[in-house]
């Protein structure tokens, strides 16, 4: 089965680069545009050998998993940069309730009834599943002199592989009971992309988007560590704010804002890490 683009992503001037196996879809789609490419574009691949997360940790990208990046122009449009990885979870949660439906039912929290999705974003730039980690989203500038802003939106799903010897939980959507593709799911997350980015490109611009992310989001009004290089700031997830910075509250009531860090949830949110 082929990689393929949806028809909403079609119609609307998306293009697709596919690869069986690259070094990384990111550092194509920078290689891309530094030689002139105006983005627009899908890179994506079922291996990848040499890709990367956040902070330069390694990304797994065994064949059978997902690996694609977009390189997009931004010079054009409204809103934060950086709040586009906001875009990219939702599209990414979207694609992935239509190829697993049954990742989206509730799970029983209490004997009340009440629950939550099985799917949930974790901020800033995870997909969870029952707590662990299914998919990550990376943001990159593009510095190319003389020519548009872009950004690589560089997107990792554990299709059939999960990484092992990681400091987190992590799953795949197979060992999820889910019977879906890589190519099946890149197309859904294709057009998935155009309706989250139109949202966040619109008038309403990013306050829109972060009303459906909330919705969507892991953790929310519950417990929270987020680790500060050395230091540890715990408190209650209260949410996020216009740039899509996380709003944690301690116990005295202070209020912290942060833009950057290593979230945990629950009882993880109250030991040391």
């Amino acid at each position: 089965m082929a990689f393929e683009l949806g028809s909403i992503a079609r119609e609307v001037g998306y293009r697709l680069i596919a690869h069986d196996t690259i070094d990384s879809t990111s550092a194509e789609a920078m290689r891309l545009a530094r030689a002139g490419d105006s983005g627009r574009l899908w890179v994506v691949a079922r291996e990848q050998t040499a890709g990367h997360g956040r902070r330069g940790r390694p990304w797994q990208t065994p064949a059978g998993n997902l690996a694609a990046s977009l390189l997009m122009p931004v010079s054009r449009m409204s809103g934060n940069t950086a709040t586009l990885g906001f875009a990219a979870g939702l599209a990414l949660d979207t694609a992935i309730r239509q190829v697993a439906p049954g990742l989206a039912v509730h799970i029983a929290l209490d004997e009340a009834g009440s629950g939550q999705d099985r799917l949930r974003l974790k901020w800033p730039n995870d997909v969870l599943v029952d707590g662990a980690k299914i998919a990550g989203v990376l943001l990159e500038a593009v510095d190319v002199a003389d020519r548009p802003r872009a950004v690589v939106i560089g997107i990792g799903v554990n299709v059939c592989h999960a990484p092992e010897g990681v400091p987190y939980p992590a799953t795949s959507l197979v060992a999820c009971g889910a019977e879906a593709t890589p190519e099946a799911l890149f197309t859904e997350l294709a057009d998935a992309w155009v309706e989250a980015v139109g949202l966040w490109a619109s008038p309403a611009g990013f306050s829109a988007l972060r009303d459906r992310w909330l919705a969507r989001a892991a953790g929310l009004g519950g417990p929270i560590a987020v680790r500060l290089g050395d230091d540890i700031f715990r408190g209650t997830f209260e949410t996020i704010d216009e740039e899509g910075r996380l709003i944690v509250r301690a116990s005295n009531g202070v209020t912290q804002t942060i833009s950057a860090g290593d979230v945990h949830f629950g009882a993880a949110a109250t030991v040391e890490h």
